[in-house]
């Protein structure tokens, strides 16, 4: 008798716990799956994370294209013209050099004037011989820019060199650019021989002025043109004495 109420009361609380039971409505899945540009489906990667956007026109890590380099322009070869004329009864160095210009002889023989605030691309690279100073040009040279004397309304000056084979080295930078390059030189019973040439190989010139009796001046107008850098290197010598003391001199230098 007892174990028949057990067994009621068993299956009493059996039936009320599967009464009382719920399940939960299945969960329906809405999420769409991007398309790609080919049409078929993107699928996420693994981990369950969703793909991100696609730029359209481009796939995936496609970078747009470099543009191409700008061709490179030739470079200008070197060039070297030489001419010479009469030196004006005055030189005014202001407006000759308008970007540099040195005078030798003003302030002695060891110390040139020079434009103020010029740029320099006139260099003085020294010579053989003993250099001495003088009064007596034939013609005068003025200005009014200068360092450290600042004007001059004209002076004779200039310096000079005796003897074969003494003479002055110059030098001139250039830029890329034409440049003008005035040379105002002379001798003395003497034939002077003017060589040119732009320093890394560039073209070159020579020129010769004599005269056996007196004193002769020049304007050597150079024009050059040689990339930044180079240099445009003059040596004015004595090739040949023709007196005592045959001798050229150097007066001034003048850029434009």
């Amino acid at each position: 008798m007892l174990e028949a109420l057990a067994a009621f009361v068993c299956l009493a609380a059996l039936v009320a716990y599967l009464g009382s039971e719920r399940h939960d409505t299945p969960r329906e899945e809405n999420a769409v799956l991007p398309v790609a540009p080919t049409g078929r489906p993107v699928l996420p990667p693994p981990g369950g994370s969703q793909p991100s956007a696609v730029t359209p026109g481009l796939n995936p890590r496609q970078r747009p294209p470099s543009p191409s380099p700008s061709p490179s322009r030739p470079a200008v070869p070197p060039t070297l013209t030489v001419s010479q004329s009469d030196v004006p009864a005055r030189v005014d160095l202001s407006a000759v050099g308008t970007v540099d210009w040195v005078q030798w002889g003003h302030l002695g023989a060891r110390t040139p004037v020079r434009k103020r605030h010029g740029s320099g691309d006139i260099r003085d690279e020294g010579g053989r011989g003993e250099r001495q100073s003088y009064d007596n040009n034939p013609e005068e040279y003025a200005w009014r820019d200068g360092t450290p004397t600042a004007a001059v309304s004209g002076t004779l000056s200039g310096v000079y060199t005796c003897d074969r084979g003494s003479g002055f080295t110059l030098a001139v930078a250039a830029n890329g650019q034409l440049r003008t390059v005035h040379l105002y030189a002379g001798l003395w019973m003497a034939r002077g021989r003017l060589d040119l040439r732009i320093s890394g190989g560039g073209p070159a010139s020579t020129l010769r002025m004599e005269d056996p009796h007196t004193a002769r001046t020049a304007d050597f107008t150079i024009r050059f043109r040689a990339a930044p850098g180079a240099k445009l290197l003059l040596s004015w010598t004595v090739e040949e004495s023709l007196g005592d003391c045959g001798n050229v001199s150097l007066q001034a230098v003048a850029l434009r």
